[in-house]
């Protein structure tokens, strides 16, 4: 059963400051936060990654200043802070397998093949170093809705010098993040981010907003590091959750630092309610990973790609068919159903599906 959004808590609020202090993360969890200016050390600041900085601007981003301009900006808007009718669930989930591994990132690294620490990919088969929104838009899926061409990926886990590929279809949550479930719209083309930092300390992987039960095996939650051992059984994996900011600035579709033009949401003073900060005050919904690691027993030669489990951290790049989103971010997210991915929810079957059986638009 999905588990529901987390409120963010002022501990949690603190952690996402400190990895800001940093340099590495850019997340705005005050209405008073203001945008990066755009200049050259900012552009240069390719922030939670070991290597160099990047030298080259993505195709995207054609005067090379390292924001990339929405083509329809939402403008004029206020941070949602209604309570529509209490929902307990308001999501739907993608089911997208993996592709490809490749020491590409096409949103850190555009434009430089085998720069980056090696990623594990899905959803879109043709990811790689210069994809752009245009050659995702082109590209073909391994996800279970065709209109999902989005590319996610993550850095690649070895055991000793074995690589573990999750198996099969990993579960991908879209939540509202927010009180007012009913604000939520659908992500832009093109919109791109980066969830956390292969240089996060781990107290600060422990501190983030987006930290839900951290490595967990078997009967071992909330673990920082990967447990040195998991129990042997052939159904008990490895598995990690960790959820993306949902506030946009309504401007950018990509930052310097390819995190400053999303936030996490806030607390309403003198409220339990979630709201998008005044410097991005559009709702959209919450990415949640949620993956699983087909590997178990002695875990300790256990790594990833960009080092230590804390380390763990994820891109998303937005590519989804618009109409097919709008479907089910409108009959899931805004109405309030725990949908699958075709847009259905078994507890409310009256409300129907947003998709047909091949989980294509009727």
């Amino acid at each position: 059963m999905a588990r529901r959004s987390r409120t963010i808590s002022g501990a949690l609020i603190a952690g996402a400051l400190i990895l800001s202090s940093l340099g590495i993360g850019g997340i705005a969890m005050s209405a008073d936060n203001a945008s990066q200016p755009r200049t050259q050390k900012a552009m240069a600041s390719h922030a939670g990654h070991t290597m160099a900085a990047s030298t080259r601007a993505s195709a995207d981003d054609t005067d090379g200043d390292g924001y990339i301009p929405a083509k329809s900006p939402v403008t004029g808007v206020k941070p949602a802070a209604d309570q529509p009718p209490h929902r307990y669930f308001h999501e739907f989930q993608a089911h997208c397998s993996v592709t490809h591994t490749a020491p590409d990132d096409p949103i850190v690294y555009p434009g430089q093949p085998g720069k980056s620490h090696d990623h594990t990919f899905m959803g879109n088969t043709t990811t790689n170093a210069n994809s752009t929104t245009a050659s995702l838009d082109a590209g073909s899926t391994k996800c279970l809705a065709p209109g999902d061409r989005s590319a996610y990926w993550m850095p690649t886990l070895y055991n000793g010098d074995k690589e573990i590929r999750p198996v099969g279809d990993q579960t991908i949550y879209y939540k509202a993040g927010v009180t007012d479930y009913t604000s939520v719209r659908p992500f832009p083309k093109g919109l791109r981010f980066v969830v956390g930092s292969p240089m996060q300390s781990a107290q600060e992987f422990r501190n983030h907003p987006g930290f839900v039960e951290g490595w967990e095996c078997g009967t071992s939650y909330f673990n920082v590091e990967f447990p040195k051992d998991c129990p042997t059984t052939p159904d008990t994996q490895l598995n990690i959750r960790f959820q993306a900011p949902s506030c946009w600035d309504g401007k950018t579709l990509d930052s310097p630092n390819h995190q400053s033009h999303m936030s996490y949401p806030v607390v309403k003073n003198g409220t339990n309610d979630n709201i998008c900060p005044t410097s991005h005050p559009v709702a959209l919904p919450m990415i949640e990973f949620k993956m699983a690691f087909p590997v178990n027993g002695d875990l300790s030669k256990a790594r990833l790609a960009s080092g230590a489990g804390h380390s763990f951290h994820y891109d998303f790049f937005n590519a989804w068919d618009d109409a097919t989103q709008k479907a089910l971010v409108d009959h899931c997210i805004v109405g309030g159903l725990q949908c699958d991915p075709r847009g259905y929810d078994q507890t409310h079957p009256e409300a129907g599906a947003a998709l047909d059986e091949n989980y294509e638009l009727p």
